[in-house]
């Protein structure tokens, strides 16, 4: 961070930061959804997993999909959109409401995960 004296704060966080907690954040939903992280955390692996479990935690990971999807609409948008772009408050608000709907769909499913394991 560094003091910045045209921003009413007075300090000013790179929107690298935020970009790369969304993308982070994107790659563990992704893994934990679609490399079937989640599944084998919660429900076991090979022989050892539950169905019913693996079931209920497919089930969390499409009620965390819209979710997801609207994270990934408000951090293109904060990029694509040049009003958005250019003005540092706005680009570092949805920069910050897509992580925290990043954070919204992985707690779904832990919330999920941790409700379906037997």
């Amino acid at each position: 961070m560094q003091a910045m004296p045209e921003r009413s704060s007075g300090w000013w966080i790179s929107p690298a930061i935020p970009t790369i907690a969304n993308c982070a954040l994107a790659a563990l939903w992704v893994f934990s959804t679609i490399g079937g992280w989640g599944v084998r955390a919660f429900c076991g692996e090979g022989e050892q997993r539950d169905p019913k479990c693996a079931a209920d935690v497919d089930l969390a990971e499409v009620l965390s999909v819209p979710l997801a999807v609207l994270a990934v609409a408000l951090a293109v948008a904060a990029w694509a959109l040049p009003a958005v772009r250019r003005r540092d408050d706005r680009l570092d608000g949805l920069l910050t409401v897509a992580a925290f709907f990043w954070v919204a769909a992985e707690g779904v499913l832990f919330v999920g995960g941790y409700v379906a394991k037997p």
